[in-house]
């Protein structure tokens, strides 16, 4: 994300915050994380290197579609990444996306 320039108010100048694009992106990637499910997802692929769908299925009540389904909103936010090895697919966190999500929230006074 850019970092947005200094803009004059009506007191001085202010830190202006992102541009509209940028925000989009940053609401995107918090509606991915508006489901309980979607949050636990995360934190298992935060706290391991990459899983399979069978391995994050293992975790949940929930059938493999629909966990499918759930990694293909982390993937298409830009939380995620995948890899095909043969017929399965592993998963692991995109820790870029993650740090700069993380950042948008980050006090800066």
């Amino acid at each position: 994300m850019k970092t947005a320039t200094k803009v004059r108010g009506c007191c001085g100048l202010i830190d202006a915050g992102m541009s509209d694009d940028d925000a989009e992106v940053v609401a995107e990637r918090f509606r991915a994380l508006a489901d309980p499910t979607r949050v636990r997802i995360m934190n298992l692929l935060i706290r391991n290197a990459e899983l399979c769908v069978c391995d994050l299925n293992a975790n949940f009540d929930l059938s493999q579609p629909t966990i499918s389904h759930h990694l293909g909103l982390l993937r298409k936010a830009g939380l995620v990444e995948s890899d095909m090895s043969g017929r399965w697919a592993f998963y692991r966190a995109n820790e870029d996306a993650i740090e700069a999500l993380a950042g948008v929230l980050e006090v800066t006074r």
